[in-house]
């Protein structure tokens, strides 16, 4: 069975950090687009970051610009999220989903058109 996986989560104060992981299991990543999103009570899910097959491009949301930042290591078959300078205002569930994308040297920060989905971590941001 295919599935992404996050962990990572859980409340931190104002100023944390985090690093979120996304596993795959059933399939491997490579040529796999990844990206990561979150959803917080009553707001429309978000685009936060997402990441090339190749690692080489990466794409931030302007609100998380400076503060996270994506990577992936193909050989273990996870994709990661490392959190700083956590604000309140990223308290939210997040979601890693990924998209089979061979020939393509991009990524993109919507949700329609990703294939597979995590079933999302807590993060909390409070003092």
């Amino acid at each position: 069975q295919s599935q992404l996986v996050e962990s990572g989560g859980g409340l931190v104060q104002p100023g944390g950090s985090l690093r979120l992981s996304c596993a795959a299991s059933g399939f491997s990543l490579d040529y796999y687009v990844i990206g990561w999103f979150r959803q917080a009570p009553g707001k429309e899910r978000e685009g936060v970051s997402c990441i090339s097959n190749s690692g080489g491009i990466t794409n931030y949301a302007d609100s998380v610009k400076g503060r996270f930042t994506i990577s992936r290591d193909n050989a273990k078959n996870t994709v990661y999220l490392q959190m700083n300078s956590l604000k309140p205002e990223d308290t939210a569930v997040y979601y890693c989903a990924a998209v089979r994308m061979v020939y393509s040297n991009t990524c993109f920060k919507t949700p329609v058109g990703y294939v597979y989905w995590g079933q999302g971590t807590q993060v909390t941001v409070s003092s």
